[in-house]
Formats: C-alpha cells, sequence, structure tokens
C-alpha cells in the first residue's frame, strides 16, 4: 500500500518542473517572430534567402518576367515586383523579386498602376526564391513608404503618399491621366527651372555626354561614337549641338528656352546634324553613313535602336514643357511627317512604339539626374515615368 504514496510524491515534484519547460518552449517558439518584424534593406534580403519570414523595404523598379529579365515600362502583370535599394537600379542582380498575391494586386500590380514605378515600399513575407531569382513570396503584408500594414483593403483605398524623392518632385501628378496630368507636369517642370545660354551649352553637354570609359571624350547621339571634348564646333571631324526638337518646328532659334533646352540637346557629328536636319521621326529610308543604324529619307529620320526611346522622350519632355504660356510657340506632337516649319513634330504613332521598345537606361537616369541637380533643376517626366507618354499621348 505505501508504494502509491510515492509515485503521488514524484509526480507532484514534476509538475512545476513540466510547467517550467512548457513556458521555456512558448519563449523559444516566439523568438523568431520577433527577429523577422525587424525590417531588411533590399541587399540583407537578398543575401538572407532562408526560407523564414521578414520585412524588408526598398524601391519599386519593374516586373520581373523572367529569372535575369525585368520589365521596366509596359506592365503587362499584376502579379509581380521586382524592388531594390535604388528607385533608378537596372540591374537584376541587386532586385528582389515580390510575388503580389490577389488581395494585394488591385494596390500594387504594376500593370494596372503602372505609376508605382519609383516608389517606396514596405513588404512582409517569406524570403525564398521567386522566378528562380532572390525573391519574397506569400506576402502577409504590403504598403507604400517605410511601414507595412496587414489590411489590404486600407492599403488598397489609402491616399496615395510621396515617399521617393521622385514622389516629391511629382507629388501634384499623381493619380492624374490625360490632358490633366499632362497640365500637371506643365506646371512641375516650369516652376523653378533654369535656362542656360547657348554658349554655356558647350559645356554642361561635356558633362551631361560624357563617355563612361573615357571622361575626356562625348558620345554622339545618333551614331553612338565617343569623340574628344575639344572637337567640338562647326567644321568637318566637329561635334555640335543637335536639337532633337529641330528651332526651325516653332522658330525657336538658340535663344534661352527651348532653344537651349540639355533635354533635347545633345551632341553630334556636324555632317550628321546636318543631314538629319529638321525632318520629323519614322522608321524607314536609306542607311546613313557615317552612323550605323540610322536611315533618313526626304521627310523623315529613324535613329539607332539603342537611342530610339532617348528620342521620343526628349520629345515628349518638348511637348509638355513649351506650351505657348511663357512667350514660345505651344510645342506639339502629330501623327504627320510633313511638318515642316510648323510648331508641329512627328510621328506621334512611331514615337510611342519607341517609348515602348526601348525603356530608359541607368544611363538616361543618370543624365535627367545631372540636368535637375545641376542645371535646370526640372526633370524629364517621362524618363522618371514612360508609362505617362500613353496616358497623355496615346
Amino acid at each position: 500500500m505505501p508504494a502509491p504514496i510515492v509515485h503521488r510524491r514524484i509526480v507532484a515534484l514534476l509538475i512545476p518542473v513540466l510547467a517550467g519547460l512548457l513556458v521555456a518552449s512558448v519563449t523559444v517558439l516566439r523568438a523568431p517572430s520577433a527577429a523577422a518584424a525587424t525590417p531588411l534593406t533590399v541587399a540583407q534580403a537578398i543575401s538572407g534567402q532562408t526560407g523564414g519570414s521578414g520585412t524588408v523595404v526598398g524601391y519599386i523598379v519593374g516586373e520581373p518576367t523572367a529569372t535575369d529579365t525585368v520589365r521596366f515600362s509596359s506592365f503587362t502583370g499584376d502579379t509581380a515586383l521586382a524592388i531594390a535599394d535604388s528607385p533608378t537600379q537596372t540591374s537584376t542582380s541587386s532586385m528582389l523579386y515580390v510575388q503580389i498575391t490577389s488581395s494585394y494586386r488591385s494596390a500594387f500590380g504594376l500593370a494596372t498602376n503602372p505609376s508605382n514605378v519609383g516608389r517606396a515600399i514596405t513588404v512582409t513575407g517569406t524570403l525564398t526564391a521567386y522566378f528562380a531569382h532572390a525573391g519574397l513570396k506569400s506576402p502577409t503584408a504590403m504598403a507604400f513608404g517605410t511601414t507595412a500594414t496587414t489590411s489590404p483593403t486600407a492599403t488598397a483605398t489609402a491616399t496615395p503618399t510621396a515617399t521617393s524623392t521622385t514622389d516629391t518632385y511629382y507629388a501634384s501628378a499623381l493619380g492624374k491621366s490625360g490632358a490633366s496630368l499632362k497640365s500637371a507636369l506643365h506646371t512641375i517642370i516650369t516652376t523653378g527651372d533654369t535656362s542656360i545660354s547657348y554658349d554655356a551649352v558647350w559645356n554642361a553637354l561635356m558633362v551631361t555626354d560624357q563617355d563612361p570609359a573615357n571622361s575626356a571624350n562625348v558620345i554622339l547621339l545618333y551614331s553612338g561614337i565617343s569623340r574628344s571634348k575639344t572637337l567640338n564646333g562647326g567644321a568637318t571631324g566637329n561635334w555640335n549641338r543637335e536639337h532633337v526638337w529641330p528651332q526651325s518646328h516653332g522658330d525657336f532659334g538658340t535663344a534661352n528656352g527651348p532653344g537651349t533646352d540639355l533635354h533635347h540637346l545633345r551632341p553630334e557629328d556636324v555632317t550628321i546634324n546636318a543631314l538629319r536636319g529638321n525632318k520629323d521621326f519614322d522608321t524607314g529610308g536609306t542607311a546613313v553613313s557615317g552612323a550605323t543604324g540610322n536611315y533618313t529619307d526626304a521627310d523623315s529620320w529613324e535613329p539607332r535602336a539603342a537611342i530610339k526611346g532617348d528620342v521620343a522622350r526628349m520629345v515628349f519632355y518638348m511637348a509638355v514643357r513649351y506650351e505657348g504660356d511663357d512667350s514660345w510657340a505651344n510645342l506639339e506632337l502629330n501623327n504627320s511627317t510633313a511638318n515642316g516649319s510648323n510648331p508641329y513634330l512627328g510621328k506621334l504613332s512611331t514615337l510611342l512604339a519607341w517609348n515602348t521598345a526601348d525603356p530608359p537606361t541607368a544611363a538616361e537616369r543618370t543624365r535627367n539626374q545631372v540636368i535637375y541637380s545641376n542645371y535646370q533643376h526640372n526633370r524629364n517626366p517621362f524618363i522618371d515615368h514612360p508609362e505617362w507618354a500613353a496616358s497623355i499621348f496615346g
């Protein structure tokens, strides 16, 4: 009969010990979720593909479509984002691919919201490969800015806020489209901008179009040739100042304003510049000697493939910047290649196609930033948001 008493005493002694073990187990299980709440940079998230939960802060830069391919414009879906630590990042190795589940697509999908590019975002989810690339899947919270929310509905209906440098600059244009967007952008890029003299353009182009492989040279626009900065002038073999929107299409000459606007002035070989003349832009014609990849006929010019989008975005800018309210002609785009000396330029349908086929490059974005920071203090919005071209001109 004494044995049961001993057993009861042993059980009584073990109960506190077991309770302590359970408390310890609960403490250990909770520790990972606390760590997962610590915000990570995109670089940290890329190097920390552990399969655990993480919260990442970055900038939306595009739509991933394959392991090493990201769309920067003309988005086709709402199911994935590429984010980076810089809003101008173009290298996929520095991007994190983010899965967008159904409850977040209406607010964050790029096909539905192309103007989200460049915005800061905070997202929480599983740090694991997506598209066979460093990724974040099954998000539990997504929000613009630096604080995520677990309520997709609240995020989708919230008023967009300016969270990155370009968001702040374009704050009054966000959410607009068509004529309203064009008007808002015109106000933004004319407010506080600075014009330079035509003589000052020489030195400015030596900075904005410097050859990244040779600081003593500039890259010529149409020909793509690297040429010494000192060979600027009007002689054969020199480079001079090409007006991508021809001076005669608006009769603005070389006075401060459209005649000296760096957003459409580029270095070009004197002979090639003369061959282009004041022709509109379109496809076709005969090959241009001395400028491989360019073609021309009686009334149009087709630039090489690598700069077709650059050309389109330059003239989109001019048509928005110069609206006839600051003593200059109202520059407009149309679908003609016979504009002569009228303040019009074409061919609009071709330019829109070029903008889509040749999205902004890192070099183009850098040039835009240099003009903004060092010279005119305004930006080309179609480099920052190439999707706006279709909204305004499409």
